[in-house]
């Protein structure tokens, strides 16, 4: 078997893994960052979630399977190692890019949120009127 053949085994099976346990990863923690931008709704939550689970293999196996194609042949173990250093570096980067981009919005939205509710003033009481000055510490009527 040509060694050129076998890099890009070993390059789709070490990219595809990657990608797995980073979506894997980023869609179980990401979720309670989720629920919190939502304000709880759990169900939207759960809905984003894979949504951009689903979007995030499309984009990073996308790329994997864009970024196949070997220039130059392989022609022995060094150049195989230099090989799969290169295109497996190379997504690991655009996997990085990738999670920093989605933490940088997510983090926009929740910011954006706190200061919407921040800016919301709270709601007076209805019908409340104070209680009229009892006690030892009130000042004694005038005419008594």
């Amino acid at each position: 078997m040509d060694l050129t053949v076998v890099a890009y085994v070993i390059y789709l099976l070490i990219s595809v893994a990657l990608t797995v346990w980073v979506a894997r990863t980023l869609s179980r923690n990401g979720r309670i960052f989720l629920a919190d931008v939502l304000h709880g709704n759990e169900k939207l939550a759960d809905a984003v979630n894979h949504l951009l689970v689903v979007g995030f293999y499309l984009v990073n196996l996308g790329f994997v399977t864009l970024y196949l194609k070997n220039a130059d042949g392989v022609a022995d173990a060094r150049e195989l190692f230099e090989a799969l250093s290169v295109k497996v570096g190379v997504v690991l980067l655009v996997l990085g890019v990738m999670h920093l981009g989605n933490v940088w919005v997510l983090s926009r939205i929740r910011r954006r949120s706190a200061l919407e509710r921040e800016q919301t003033p709270p709601v007076p009481p209805q019908g409340w009127t104070p209680p009229a000055a009892q006690g030892p510490w009130t000042a004694p009527a005038a005419g008594r």
